[in-house]
């Protein structure tokens, strides 16, 4: 967590990062090592986006939302449709024919997990039921699906203390070849193949 704890800050600035890195992806020539080194960017955005939210944000979803589990569920299963389509893409070189669709299938499938980016300034929350509970300045109301929500720097915090129970200190980020190697093990464990 870069915010101090701050879960929303991180995945909204998730959200912000990925999408420049998108637009700096579009930017680039066809065909040009930029566009791989962007590909490796977002993949490492995409995946530490991805853990982000299944540690903090879909267990509380399970705890505390009717139908959480199955909201969890689905938002789980676009994860491993988002990393089966990472893992492709590290097989394919910018120059390759298949790179640029792939890319575009990516900036496609943003809509993940139970967030998803609107615009750099709205989140999403979509779910497989016509309403969901939210609370909404202190209160309890329940809203249709889906829920369209205005970022507003500052006005809506979740903290999670830094130095709670069952918390592992900080430590430096992974590097792209541990991220390499964690998608490929997952495209392996989506195919049925397995390592050893």
């Amino acid at each position: 967590m870069g915010h101090g704890g701050d879960v929303i800050a991180e995945l909204t600035t998730d959200h912000r990062e990925v999408d420049e890195l998108f637009h700096q992806f579009e930017d680039a020539p066809p065909g040009s090592e930029a566009r791989r080194r962007l590909a490796d960017a977002l993949t490492i955005e995409l995946v530490r986006h991805s853990v982000a939210e299944e540690q903090y944000l879909y267990p509380a979803v399970r705890n505390h939302l009717q139908g959480g589990h199955s909201l969890a569920d689905k938002a789980l299963a676009d994860h491993a449709r988002l990393e089966h389509l990472l893992n492709d893409l590290q097989h394919h070189e910018p120059t390759d024919k298949d790179f640029d669709r792939l890319m575009a299938r990516l900036r496609d499938g943003q809509t993940h997990g139970l967030t998803n980016l609107a615009t750099s300034e709205e989140v999403v929350v979509d779910a497989d039921i016509p309403f969901i509970p939210v609370g909404l300045d202190g209160e309890a109301v329940t809203l249709p699906t889906p829920v369209q929500c205005r970022i507003i720097p500052g006005t809506l915090r979740v903290r999670v203390p830094r130095h709670r129970p069952g918390v592992a200190p900080a430590e430096r980020p992974p590097g792209r070849g541990t991220i390499r190697r964690a998608a490929s093990a997952v495209g392996r464990t989506l195919h049925g193949r397995h390592t050893g």
